[in-house]
């Protein structure tokens, strides 16, 4: 199996949730708004471990990039977004990709980058191949680092945020649940 922009969309969308979650979405008038994270490679690798679409998926990532950096604005758009989920009954986490470097240092230890997309939220997952996200507007699948990774459950620290503490914790976390994936050392 080649895993194909299409087939990706494809497994992703035969969760439920995913497909119910990029129907809603629109409703919210989002500017770059993108479903990402887990609920979409997770699917990828459910498919390949013949295991139900949603299973291991905790959470359901959408970023979004507003230019208002204000709390009060963030929040607004979180509880829209409850709201409109509720019946879901999963954890939709829903960011401002213009607000993460205002709060990551306090939550997590280390400075962060100014970003000026969604794109560039995605850009720095801690996992090479776990960098996709699928925009709601086009429906076009953003992968930097293309596809292959995921398909081959290559597990490699992403160079554009290299943390190996934190790219190890994550990738183990990800083998446990799917073991067959295996974890690539860089050569340094």
């Amino acid at each position: 199996m080649t895993l194909t922009v299409e087939r990706l969309v494809r497994i992703a969308m035969a969760n439920p949730i995913n497909a119910e979650i990029t129907s809603r979405l629109p409703s919210l008038g989002l500017n770059q708004c993108m479903l990402t994270a887990g609920c979409l490679f997770q699917a990828v690798w459910n498919h390949q471990s013949q295991l139900p679409p949603a299973w291991g998926v905790k959470d359901y990532d959408v970023f979004y990039f507003d230019s208002d950096l204000s709390w009060d604005a963030e929040n607004e758009v979180i509880n829209s977004a409850q709201r409109l989920f509720q019946d879901l009954e999963v954890n939709v986490e829903i960011k401002n990709q213009a607000r993460v470097h205002l709060w990551y240092r306090q939550r997590f230890g280390a400075d962060y980058p100014q970003l000026q997309s969604a794109k560039d939220g995605v850009d720095r997952y801690l996992v090479s191949g776990t960098c996709i996200g699928l925009d709601i507007e086009t429906g076009e699948v953003y992968a930097p680092n293309g596809l292959t990774d995921t398909e081959q459950g290559f597990l490699r620290i992403n160079p554009k945020n290299p943390k190996p503490d934190l790219f190890d914790q994550k990738a183990k976390s990800y083998q446990a649940r799917w073991p067959w994936l295996r974890i690539v050392e860089t050569q340094s």
